[in-house]
């Protein structure tokens, strides 16, 4: 794993959009897997900026995962947050993005269906990723099969008080959702996952010094042959040793 580390959220943000745009020059029909949440918001924005130089008419896009019984229209939906941050804005056609429907009356066949569509497009070349404080990637929570593809999944208790700050109330958070798999995610041909703030520390540290397990669904990263991890300096405070790129110059902390 390549790791850049970074001084802050604002520099990660503009050097992980620099990278999906440079890979979006390479190959301007390229597929995206997309992530929500805060972390990557300021990606987007930046990402936005960056639009006028970017030829954007052939990409496709897929998002990792929508919460269960949301409808797209509703205020706290993916399908609304890609919308006002990333898809209007780079005034995307609706035929180039892709959510699962949290609001599809079988949330299995929804599953099966979105799954059958990211391999129809060829699979993900780019997918961006978080990590959850307790390791989740996606959805996939911990105990997640490293061999799931997109499936419904139950919220742990740690991840609705984390994204409670999206809603009213954590009472407000749905308790399930419809999320790429582990193995859909590991097929990506490269993975950019993003990190900032104290918050993550203990999670990345366990991402790069730990064990796989599938108690820490991320740690399977450790296997996939092509990730970028961009952490500013506060989620990376807790490694102890680690290879980083840092302003075009590899160096190593200790």
């Amino acid at each position: 794993m390549e790791v850049i580390a970074v001084k802050d959220d604002q520099e990660m943000s503009e050097k992980a959009a620099s990278l999906i745009g440079a890979e979006i020059k390479d190959r301007p029909g390229i597929v995206l897997g997309l992530a929500t949440g805060g972390t990557p918001e300021g990606t987007y924005r930046e990402w936005i900026n960056q639009a006028g130089s970017l030829p954007l008419s052939q990409l496709q896009t897929f998002n990792l995962d929508e919460y269960a019984g949301l409808s797209p229209d509703h205020p706290n939906s993916y399908h609304r947050y890609m919308k006002e941050r990333l898809f209007q804005p780079l005034q995307l056609r609706p035929g180039q993005t892709h959510l699962p429907r949290g609001d599809a009356k079988d949330l299995q066949e929804e599953a099966r269906r979105y799954e059958k569509q990211i391999q129809q497009s060829g699979g993900i070349d780019l997918q961006l990723l978080g990590i959850g404080e307790n390791g989740h990637i996606g959805f996939n929570e911990p105990g997640s099969s490293f061999h799931s593809r997109t499936h419904v999944v139950e919220l742990k208790p740690s991840t609705r008080e984390a994204n409670a700050r999206f809603f009213e109330s954590e009472e407000d958070v749905p308790h399930q959702a419809v999320t790429m798999g582990i193995a859909t995610i590991m097929e990506s041909r490269r993975i950019l996952l993003l990190a900032s703030g104290s918050r993550k520390k203990e999670a990345l540290t366990a991402l790069l010094e730990g064990k796989q397990t599938e108690n820490f669904p991320a740690s399977v990263l450790q296997n996939h042959p092509y990730v970028t991890i961009i952490a500013d300096e506060s989620a990376l405070s807790g490694v102890s040793t680690h290879k980083s790129v840092s302003e075009g110059r590899e160096r190593e902390t200790k």
